[in-house]
């Protein structure tokens, strides 16, 4: 396994470990402001989601998809459609070695070129940050079976 089948392998789980270790919470528990990140679980589970489906969108030049719901059961399943996507994306860019190509940002104004290499590795670290946000919450939630979130850990799982 490469080095980017790692970073990709563990940002899918990992993400998906802690929607599903949130899938029964209640909605007050979701929606709990907190004075950290997008404030709460849903919405940082919505922003984390929302970042994969757009970024890699944009690499891909297409339309940035819709969206959809944020119940913990449609979170889950945007989320696996986006870490599939940007997997494909990515491991297309691994093989023609293009991690240094340019594309153009359509939604930067002025338009902004990027490297598929600096923004496939944004939005993997970009989950990361807001995964910590999240792991923080749940233990103020006190919800028990949150894991360790490294990758590590992902690695060594059984």
């Amino acid at each position: 396994m490469d080095l980017l089948d790692r970073l990709l392998g563990h940002d899918a789980w990992t993400t998906r470990q802690l929607l599903l270790l949130c899938a029964d919470l209640h909605d007050e528990q979701l929606d709990r402001q907190f004075d950290i990140g997008p404030h709460s679980v849903r919405a940082t589970f919505e922003h984390i989601v929302r970042n994969v489906e757009a970024w890699t969108d944009l690499m891909a030049g297409a339309p940035i998809r819709a969206g959809g719901g944020s119940s913990m059961a449609e979170l889950i399943e945007r989320h696996a459609r986006a870490s599939a996507d940007l997997e494909t994306l990515a491991k297309a860019v691994a093989a023609r070695d293009g991690w240094d190509e340019r594309w153009i940002d359509p939604l930067e104004t002025p338009r902004k070129e990027r490297t598929f290499g600096g923004s496939i590795a944004h939005v993997v670290t970009h989950s990361m940050h807001h995964r910590a946000q999240l792991l923080y919450m749940l233990r103020v939630l006190d919800v028990p079976g949150r894991p360790e979130g490294d990758v590590l850990s992902w690695e060594n799982r059984s």
